[in-house]
């Protein structure tokens, strides 16, 4: 089995390597963001690929749904600490067939990566309860659109998709036009788009600034 690895801490990157070494898989290649992570898999082709979720400028997730969109063979398996429901949700939505945290030991991340690479779902056993909460009727749980994004750049989002310049979302945020840039520009790496016109139509896809 080939593997393309990302995440962001090289500690845990070579710590993963030489787990997976002893399972017999080879890494062909290492990065430390959604950007190389796409590009690797892309150019190796692995078996699987091994995604963190938060990683500087483009997060897993987004690395997750790009890699899916340009090679619809591609297997992720996310790998991360992050147990949010959010997250959960949006890398299943963005294309992962699996979701392990990285507290697993390396039996279950073995058993994970076998059953990615062979094109079936796995998922922690962490993971799998809170889906299957989110998937009962009346459990209430409710999916927050783009979870990479921190809580205030989910709402200069909003009003961003509802139309309004910087200079509106500072005034009505009550903050300062450089604040509202740094926000932007964040939220642009963050989502991999080049401009306020694709940041748009991402956003209003994912139902925001439709209250406004």
């Amino acid at each position: 089995m080939r593997a393309v690895v990302a995440d962001d801490h090289p500690v845990f990157r070579q710590g993963l390597r030489v787990l997976l070494e002893d399972l017999g898989v080879e890494v062909v290649a290492e990065a430390p963001d959604g950007t190389g992570a796409v590009e690797a898999a892309l150019r190796e082709r692995p078996d699987v690929v091994l995604m963190d979720v938060q990683m500087p400028g483009l997060s897993g997730i987004e690395a997750t749904r790009q890699l899916v969109e340009r090679w619809p063979e591609a297997r992720v398996l996310v790998l991360t600490m992050v147990a949010d429901d959010e997250a959960v949700f949006a890398a299943v939505q963005a294309g992962a067939l699996g979701y392990v945290l990285k507290g697993a030991g390396q039996a279950e991340i073995g058993r994970a990566l076998e059953s990615v690479a062979a094109g079936q779902g796995v998922y922690g056993a962490e993971v799998a309860r809170r889906l299957r909460a989110f998937f009962t009727a009346g459990s209430g749980v409710v999916a927050r659109p783009f979870p990479e994004l921190s809580d205030r750049e989910r709402e200069v989002l909003d009003l961003i998709a509802a139309g309004l310049p910087n200079t509106a979302i500072a005034s009505r945020l009550f903050l300062s036009e450089k604040t509202i840039r740094n926000n932007v520009t964040s939220i642009f790496a963050k989502l991999g788009v080049r401009d306020r016109a694709e940041a748009v139509v991402r956003a209003r896809e994912a139902g925001l600034g439709r209250d406004r």
